[in-house]
């Protein structure tokens, strides 16, 4: 059977929730049996997410394989419950630097190398590799941004020279805003109107329009849709705000849009069973009898007034998952590390669970390095998550062992205990300022000692790769690591140095006895790049349960 492709683009304002639209989309096909793949297309110039601000862009997504991507990768596998990989995420920056090198090495053989169609031809060329590769019956792209912009309007003239090829079985969904102006009370469907005029003078003619709204449309605007838009008003749907984007999809399939976009790919509509997915909606709406405070300890919040939870998407995705699976509220204090550093310890006052996530750069780092401090003798449950375990073992040394002037050699190449310093490899790349895709990245194996926290929690949710071995495979994005020759001096003080990697013995997880601490972990590896919703990480549920007991 010859592959199908779904494109999904977005009209009016950004946000609006694409990504949930192709996740839900490709998660409803792929409960019918059919084997999906996402491809999501990025605007930017960009090889990677890699180099982003998060404030930016939103937490760059990391993906097994070591790609740095973008945060739909992470709704994509949280939603299919499967890895992503390299050839699930495209940027425009990947496609010049493929048509440009080409160039170079003589391989269009003296054509003028032009946008149509050699830029064109190679987006085409990637998004068919993607179903090739996964052997998919359809694949669902994702273009980025809203029709009209200059930047993806190659991608949106790919999809259309896809589209002329009759072997190929092609349909579009716009995903649009369907505002209700507060003055005038009543839904506008113009923007909509505008939004897929801008596609057809495109040459591409939506087959489905996802109307996103705060509620559902009535009859009326619906057949304006249908005769402004010239799409069948069965083929008009609604995608309302829900508590959950989790929710997405049941709301989509009680009103059969997998059924009809089946139909309209010409493929059978098998049985659908979403009793797994209805059953953690179940425990996400369900009355929480208990709330936790988890302080998050950061500094990529705020974009002027606002605060950003993108920042830190799939941490928040984390605590979620793991929240849910035990029943409990969480509520998430947002603390920037700076206030730490000026003496503000009542941010932490009354918080359950601390939690210091990535980041990079001296900025904050004694105030992450106070929260810890304060998390240690205070008892109080802590996650430390790549720079957030360095740190914690930096207030360590300083603190316990009296390492005075201890610190990591990112902010002090002068420390006279460098107790975190550079990965193998590292200083060369730094020198050359050679920093896309160099780091420390993708899945690694990491061997945990028997009997420790981690062990305990790996172990209660079978989530070993291999159980005899104690083996797990977690996601890596760093180049400074544990200093090894400092090991004895940690572990003769009390840390425990619980799990170590494979290959090349690197520290990968710390923590403090539960005779002196009932929670103390921090990782180099970044669990919550694994955690799904069907699935949470044995870590972020070990935390949680710390959190509620306190």
């Amino acid at each position: 059977m010859p592959t199908k492709f779904i494109f999904v683009s977005g009209g009016v304002i950004s946000g609006l929730g694409k990504g949930v639209t192709t996740a839900s989309i490709a998660l409803l096909l792929q409960n019918r049996g059919y084997r999906v793949t996402p491809v999501k297309c990025e605007n930017y110039l960009n090889i990677d997410a890699g180099l982003i601000n998060p404030i930016e862009h939103g937490d760059p997504f990391l993906m097994d394989d070591g790609t740095e991507a973008d945060m739909d990768m992470g709704t994509y596998e949280k939603f299919l419950g499967k890895n992503m990989f390299r050839h699930n995420f495209i940027t425009m920056g990947q496609i010049y630097k493929a048509v440009i090198d080409r160039e170079r090495n003589f391989e269009y053989e003296g054509e003028d190398v032009e946008a149509i169609p050699h830029v064109t031809d190679e987006i085409i060329k990637r998004i068919k590799e993607a179903g090739k590769n996964e052997d998919a019956d359809v694949v669902v792209v994702e273009l980025g941004g809203t029709v009209g912009e200059y930047q993806n309007a190659l991608y949106y003239e790919a999809s259309r020279i896809l589209s002329l090829d009759k072997k190929n079985t092609v349909i579009h969904v716009h995903v649009s805003y369907l505002p209700t102006p507060s003055h005038l009370g009543e839904p506008k469907t113009k923007p909509t109107q505008l939004s897929v005029r801008t596609l057809n003078s495109m040459g591409i003619q939506p087959n489905f329009i996802v109307a996103r709204a705060e509620k559902a449309m009535d009859a009326r605007r619906r057949a304006r849709f249908a005769l402004f838009c010239n799409v069948d008003p069965e083929c008009v749907i609604d995608s309302i705000d829900l508590p959950s984007p989790y929710e997405t999809p049941l709301y989509l399939a009680r009103q059969k849009t997998d059924e009809k976009i089946l139909t309209m790919l010409g493929l059978e509509p098998r049985q659908l069973d979403l009793s797994a997915w209805e059953g953690m909606i179940a425990r996400v709406t369900a009355k929480k009898e208990q709330t936790v405070t988890v302080a998050i300890v950061g500094k990529y919040f705020a974009t002027g007034e606002y605060q950003l939870r993108d920042s830190y998407a799939a941490l928040m995705d984390a605590i979620d998952h793991a929240a849910w699976d035990r029943g409990i509220a969480t509520k998430v204090r947002w603390i920037q590390a700076e206030k730490l550093e000026k003496g503000d310890r009542q941010a932490l006052a009354g918080v359950d669970g601390i939690i210091v996530p990535i980041g990079w750069g001296s900025r904050g780092v004694e105030g992450k390095i106070a929260a810890i401090r304060s998390a240690r003798e205070e008892k109080i449950p802590y996650l430390g998550l790549c720079y957030g375990m360095q740190l914690a073992v930096v207030e360590f040394a300083r603190n316990v062992l009296g390492l005075h002037g201890a610190h990591t050699t990112e902010c002090d190449d002068g420390t006279p205990y460098p107790v975190i310093h550079r990965n193998v490899g590292q200083e060369e790349n730094v020198k050359r300022r050679a920093y896309g895709g160099t780091m420390r990245l993708g899945r690694w194996e990491c061997r945990v000692a028997a009997g420790s926290i981690a062990d305990r929690a790996y172990a209660a949710q079978g989530a070993y790769d291999e159980p005899g071995k104690r083996i797990v495979g977690e996601r890596h994005r760093h180049r400074y690591e544990f200093n090894n020759d400092f090991a004895n001096q940690f572990e003769h003080g009390g840390l425990v140095l619980s799990g170590r990697s494979v290959v090349e013995n690197l520290v990968e997880i710390i923590e403090l006895s539960p005779s002196v601490h009932p929670f103390f972990v921090g990782t180099q590896y970044h669990p919550e790049y694994r955690s799904r919703p069907l699935a949470p990480h044995p870590l972020f549920l070990a935390f949680m349960d710390a959190c509620r007991k306190r």
